[in-house]
């Protein structure tokens, strides 16, 4: 069965907005509710946007007075300067999880819930597998933040499949989005100036352009594909590939520095990088997307290279040091180097 009346959560983000235009443009849908506690920047077309905090239960009247047939969960916050703070987010995260999920589990007219979640359900160690499907278990469990909250709005997930089996529940974990207007700590950790890197490690990151994410995402919607999928472009980049193919020079340093790095950046607001993102930069993560292709029927049209390559001409990264500087430099010292052998020769 096809949507007719979907409600959609973090609609005030880029993602979220997205969704809420796209079903909201489809002719066979009557109605499209955008929910989110500040309203959307960007025009949401016929979108109805209800300001409203899915934490609060009436997020259930909401539901009911609109009989919502499809709910999209994607107000899931990745970063604690967007919420306001780490508590605020965990709130957000899994309190306003909680809440929907009692509004959907009472509601008589919902037939599908969509739920977005993270690879970084994984963790990252160095005994992880060289590919995460998505029956495996993490080595290491996340200890906080966006991987923790994710871990327990999945188990919230898996309770309500069981008490509503009548309700197709799919789960998409997504690798980190990049692409237009995606504002993420990856992202901003690639347009510093020079790049802080784990001395010692190189490791292995997968990424999803935006455009995937949202075809993913529109594919759920339309029903069928009830599960848990892990959701990621083709292939892999080192961190130093990725580094390089930014432009910006990499800074090696050792593994207790950049976790005071990380402290200091979150503290002065630049970027925020809790603990989990600090394993991830020195032993990354990857995950298997055969499910994704063969069961789901998706496979992304940006692969993680590609998905890369797309976010540096979109944010128009330019290379910190001139190239032409490097290497005129290199010819100056390889000269002085060859002058200092002529004239050291007997």
């Amino acid at each position: 069965m096809r949507p007719r009346r979907v409600l959609v959560t973090g609609v005030s983000r880029p993602l979220g907005a997205d969704v809420a235009r796209a079903l909201a443009a489809s002719p066979q849908i009557e109605t499209v509710i955008g929910v989110d506690t500040v309203p959307p920047g960007d025009d949401l077309g016929r979108t109805r946007f209800v300001r409203a905090d899915i934490r609060n239960p009436l997020i259930a009247k909401v539901i009911a007075t609109a009989g919502i047939d499809t709910v999209l969960h994607l107000n899931l916050i990745a970063n604690p300067v967007v919420a306001g703070g780490r508590a605020a987010m965990k709130e957000i995260n899994v309190i306003g999880t909680m809440q929907l999920l009692a509004a959907c589990q009472k509601s008589e007219t919902v037939n599908r819930l969509v739920v977005r979640s993270t690879t970084t359900i994984y963790g990252s160690s160095s005994r992880d597998p060289a590919l995460f499907t998505e029956d495996m278990e993490p080595r290491q469990l996340p200890r906080g933040g966006y991987g923790k909250d994710a871990v327990e709005v999945e188990g919230y997930v898996r309770g309500f499949s069981r008490r509503r089996p009548d309700i197709a529940v799919t789960v998409l974990r997504f690798a980190n989005i990049l692409g237009p207007g995606v504002d993420s700590p990856l992202a901003r950790y690639f347009e510093f100036p020079v790049v802080p890197t784990v001395l010692g490690f190189d490791p292995r990151i997968q990424l999803l352009h935006s455009s995937d994410a949202l075809a993913v995402l529109l594919r759920a919607a339309a029903g069928g594909h009830a599960g848990t999928f892990n959701v990621a472009g083709d292939g892999i980049l080192l961190l130093s590939q990725a580094v390089r193919r930014a432009g910006r020079p990499p800074i090696p340093v050792p593994f207790p520095a950049v976790s005071s790095l990380s402290r200091l950046a979150s503290r002065l607001r630049v970027v925020d990088f809790p603990p989990e993102q600090v394993g991830f930069l020195a032993h990354g993560r990857a995950v298997d997307t055969t499910r994704l292709r063969e069961v789901f029927g998706y496979t992304p049209r940006y692969t993680t290279a590609a998905a890369f390559d797309s976010f540096v001409r979109e944010r128009g990264l330019r290379p910190t040091i001139d190239p032409e500087q490097v290497v005129r430099a290199e010819n100056l010292l390889l000269g002085l180097m060859a002058r200092r052998r002529l004239v050291g020769a007997p």
